[in-house]
């Protein structure tokens, strides 16, 4: 099969939709599929990954997150679709760039597939749009039901997109890279570093873009009713500045973004995850951070129930509450046995996800999407 991504986001982005973009292109090629990713240029990025070409859109920086950038409509798009010929066109999160795939793929009569991966509309919120709310959720509304098909990440998005008018959702199931993220990965260097020098403390972390919607600052609580804890922050974004400003006084150490192996040293090196972002579609961070053997506390939202199961793998939260979030912290490291059960069923846990049958069944909605064509 010829498959066409056109993407919003792709490398040198490092967020969860380049990586499971990434691990599906890997999949798809093991299954003998050709591929192609068209997506925005940055100043910098590879023309390929893994054997398959990247043809980049001129683009500009969004102003309140210049890392996003907005690459619109151009006849580039038609020419390199004509030229590859896709006998499906799968457009990732479209907003701007994805117009362009949505667009062409009516003018040559390819099926459609879209992929809704981010809550846009909700985090205009957080950098001063919220303004254009109502207009961005027709846009998004009008756009995915131009597809065949629309897939999501967690049951909760689906049944968001459903009550917002979108059709014909599926799910497109959770995967991770459980042979990269393992416990085994643990390095005393990577978490004395981590722990600012103070690795007998008790040592959380927190992986991902480091944006307002995240909500950490509310972290901040823990550091201060609990003592012996100290929080390492993995990532960067726009909000980084005023989060190290913000965490000064504490116990926090700011790595900025880690890949590969220091990534998953990270994770391995911690104690516990936490997650306290109430806007996820998913939350891919989690699930690296149970393949690494890491109890998870997350706020209790949609999405991350569906990762974190009550006493099992982790500890749920009520959103906004930091006396809640203090409460899930101190039962979690309550007993060092109750600790490691969580975190050995975090690993058996996350053994369950994979990418291969994540990509298995997303191929089976590209023939789907053939198919009714």
């Amino acid at each position: 099969m010829r498959i066409a991504f056109v993407t919003e986001t792709f490398l040198p982005a490092t967020d969860g939709i380049v990586t499971r973009l990434r691990s599906t292109i890997d999949e798809l090629t093991r299954m003998g599929d050709e591929m192609i990713v068209i997506a925005p240029k940055y100043g910098y990025g590879p023309g390929s990954y893994s054997g398959t070409p990247i043809y980049r859109v001129s683009s500009v920086p969004f102003p309140p997150y210049p890392q996003i950038k907005l690459a619109p409509l151009t006849p580039h798009v038609g020419r390199t679709l004509r030229a590859f010929g896709p006998d499906v066109i799968h457009v990732v999160n479209p907003f701007v760039l994805g117009t362009g795939g949505i667009f062409y793929a009516s003018r040559l009569g390819t099926p459609l597939v879209a992929s809704y991966h981010t809550n846009v509309t909700t985090y205009a919120r957080f950098y001063g749009l919220g303004i254009g709310e109502r207009a961005g959720r027709w846009w998004t509304r009008t756009l995915h039901n131009r597809a065949r098909i629309n897939l999501c990440t967690s049951e909760a998005t689906r049944g968001y997109l459903l009550s917002e008018g979108i059709e014909r959702v599926h799910l497109w199931p959770q995967g991770v890279d459980a042979r990269r993220f393992h416990p085994n990965h643990f390095s005393k260097d990577w978490r004395v570093r981590l722990s600012g020098g103070k690795p007998d403390d008790k040592l959380l972390l927190y992986v991902g873009r480091l944006a307002p919607e995240k909500g950490i600052g509310g972290l901040k609580a823990v550091l201060e009713e609990l003592p012996g804890f100290r929080l390492a922050v993995v990532g960067d974004g726009p909000a980084r500045r005023d989060l190290e400003w913000e965490f000064a006084d504490t116990p926090t150490v700011f790595t900025g973004v880690r890949k590969g192996r220091d990534l998953a040293a990270a994770y391995a090196s911690a104690d516990a995850f936490v997650f306290p972002s109430t806007t996820e579609t998913l939350g891919l961070s989690m699930l690296e951070a149970l393949a690494s053997g890491l109890p998870v506390v997350a706020a209790r939202t949609g999405a991350s129930a569906e990762v974190v199961s009550e006493g099992e793998n982790g500890l749920l939260y009520e959103p906004d509450s930091p006396v809640s979030l203090v409460a899930a912290v101190r039962k979690l490291f309550s007993d060092e046995d109750y600790r490691s059960s969580l975190a050995r069923q975090a690993r058996l846990s996350a053994e369950k996800r994979d990418w291969e049958n994540a990509t298995r069944t997303l191929r089976g909605y590209y023939e789907q999407a053939v198919g009714a064509a």
